[in-house]
Parts: structure tokens; sequence; C-alpha cells
């Protein structure tokens, strides 16, 4: 394992600088609400239920949307990762297609679908072209900065489609939110840079302690649940490894009893926490991680910073994407690169 402290290593293990990006986190947010609140739409205030069209580190702006929205719209949320559209979307539906790249095919087919269908539509990419094809339908863009890594692009997509969404006034104002969120960002980000060291640095020790363990993210259905994910889908790019996601309460109806003695010798649980979990869940804590333990799991729980609801969850994704960074780096594998998924698109392409 690299030495985390060893700031040579650290350089040579992260030629892409994806540390440097996960930094950027608090600038992102603050520049991708401001790109979409920008827009000038019509009102969408009137829509039914949302679909948003997304892949890997494009579709969890969806997965962000339905958890901070469950108690703030009318309209239902539905994450769509596929190349077809619920058969529900129609003219009094919003579709949001969702790909950094623009490249990505199964959003195209969505939106694709949705122009063919009469549904409204909003676009969020860096280009591609999904890009020029909605230039050329005349549909509402979100066009954010190009030249990232897509899971390092968090920000932009998820404040960017967020702020549109205030724009076309489906959202309601996220303005005083988001501001106590990058407050509690910029006091928290500062903590986890590589400069500082491990004895003080939340996800460099967490990082040094997994070492050779698979990774395995739990947290409360809602905001935990979606950190979890993103925590997961961090590990198997930045550091390369399998690693898994699950929610409670659901996790006590199955996956509890897999944690059977002995089970977990080669697994790090990583309990996501927040203050305002329900209380009902809350309690399933303690005793879930106690069986987790007594399987030889090694277990830690991480406690979300911040007031509000955003700032509880961007502060979570803010130490995953660190912790699973330095990983990474420890391991002697390169962040930034993602050769499977490379080899995979090239063996479609071919089929």
């Amino acid at each position: 394992m690299i030495d985390l402290d060893d700031p040579a290593a650290i350089a040579s293990g992260d030629p892409g600088g994806m540390l440097g990006s996960v930094a950027a986190l608090p600038e992102q947010c603050r520049d991708g609400y401001r790109i979409g609140r920008s827009l000038s739409l019509a009102s969408a205030a009137d829509v039914r239920a949302v679909a948003v069209c997304g892949m890997g580190g494009s579709g969890v702006a969806g997965d962000v949307l339905r958890a901070l929205a469950a108690e703030r719209l009318g309209a239902p949320v539905e994450v769509v990762r596929a190349p077809t559209l619920p058969a529900w979307c129609g003219p009094d539906s919003l579709v949001v297609a969702s790909s950094y790249s623009g490249d990505t095919a199964e959003t195209l087919a969505c939106f694709d679908e949705a122009l063919r269908r009469g549904c409204r539509s909003l676009v969020v990419t860096a280009g591609g072209a999904l890009g020029a094809r909605a230039e050329a339908a005349g549909a509402a863009t979100v066009i954010v900065p190009a030249g990232l890594m897509p899971r390092a692009a968090f920000g932009y997509l998820c404040l960017g489609l967020l702020g549109a969404l205030e724009a076309a006034e489906l959202f309601p104002p996220l303005e005083e939110e988001l501001a106590e969120a990058l407050e509690t960002l910029e006091a928290l980000v500062p903590t986890l840079v590589p400069t500082v060291p491990t004895s003080v640095n939340p996800a460099k020790r967490l990082a040094s302690a997994m070492g050779r363990r698979t990774p395995v993210v739990w947290g409360a259905e809602g905001v935990g649940a979606v950190a979890a994910s993103r925590w997961k889908t961090q590990f198997n790019e930045n550091a390369k490894t399998p690693a898994f996601a699950a929610a409670l309460p659901e996790l006590d109806h199955n996956e509890v009893v897999g944690w059977s003695k002995g089970s977990g010798s080669r697994f790090f649980v990583v309990a996501l926490r927040h203050d305002e979990e329900h209380p009902d869940v809350a309690v399933r804590f303690a005793p879930s991680i106690e069986i987790a333990r007594e399987s030889g799991a090694l277990v830690e729980e991480v406690w979300a910073s911040g007031r509000s609801r955003l700032g509880k969850l961007l502060s979570l994704v803010a130490v995953g994407d660190f912790t699973s960074t330095y990983l990474g780096i420890a391991r002697g594998e390169d962040p930034t690169p993602i050769e499977a998924i490379v080899r995979l698109k090239a063996a479609l392409a071919e089929a």
C-alpha cells in the first residue's frame, strides 16, 4: 500500500488529477446552479411527472433530485437507466436527458423517444450528439463545462439540473439552502485534501483502514441511500474495486442474513449517517452494524455535516469522493482511467 502522507507518492499515483477534480466540488455546485438558474424557461409547474434519463455519473443527478424532491414536489420523479421510457411519459411529463459526454446511447435513445411522444424535454450535457440533437430540436439545454470525467462533474450536473428546474418553477427556490451547503463544503473540503495528514484527515484515515477489504456502503433510504450509491460507484471507478451499497430499512429484510459468522472477514462496511433519519430507521443501524461486526467485517460510521438536506448530501459525497480516490492511490491504481468501460464499449461497437 502506498503511503498517503508522502506528497511525491500522491502526485505520481494521481496523474490524471482526480483529487483536484473532487476538491472543486463547491465551485462546481455554485457554477452549475448559476448556469441552470440563468436559463429562460417556460413554466413547468403543471408537469405531472418527471423522468430523469442518465447512466453512470450522469444518472446520479436524477437520484439527487428524487431524494431532495420527495417532500417538495407534487410530481413523482423516476430515474431511467435504460434505453426506453416508461409508458406514462407523454405531453404532461418532463423528460430530462442527462449525459455529460452527450454520447451515451441509452440517454440519446430516451431523448429521441421523448421528442416522438411530445414530452417536455430538458437536456443537461457538455455537448456531443445530445447537445447537437437538443439544439436542432430547440430543447432547453443546460450546457456545463467540458473536459472532465463524468463522475468528476457531479456538481455541474446535479446543481445544473436543480437550478434549471427552479428556473422552470418546478423546484422551489434553492438559493438559501445552497448557500448553507456551500458553507458546509468549504469548511469540510480543506480537511480532506492531500496536504492534511492521515491522523486528522477523515478520508485518508478511512481509505487506510480499508486496506485490501471490499467496501460495502449503507445509508438510510433517501439522502443516505443516494450517498451510499455514489460511494459505491466511486469505489468502482476511482479505486478499481468491487463495492456494494444497500439502504436501510430494506437491507434488514434480506442482506443482514448474509452477514453470517465468518462471512464478513474480507469486507469493510461504511454506514453513512445523518441527523434527519426517520426514527424507525435510525434505531436499526446499531443492531445491523453489530451483526456485520460479528461476521468479521470492519465497520465505520461517517456522519454528514451541514444543516440542510442538500448540505448533508453534499458533505457525504465529498468524503466519499476523496476516500475512493485515496483508496485507489493507496492500492497503486490510477483513479482516473476507466479501461474496463472503454473496452466494453469497443466490444459493443464491434457487435
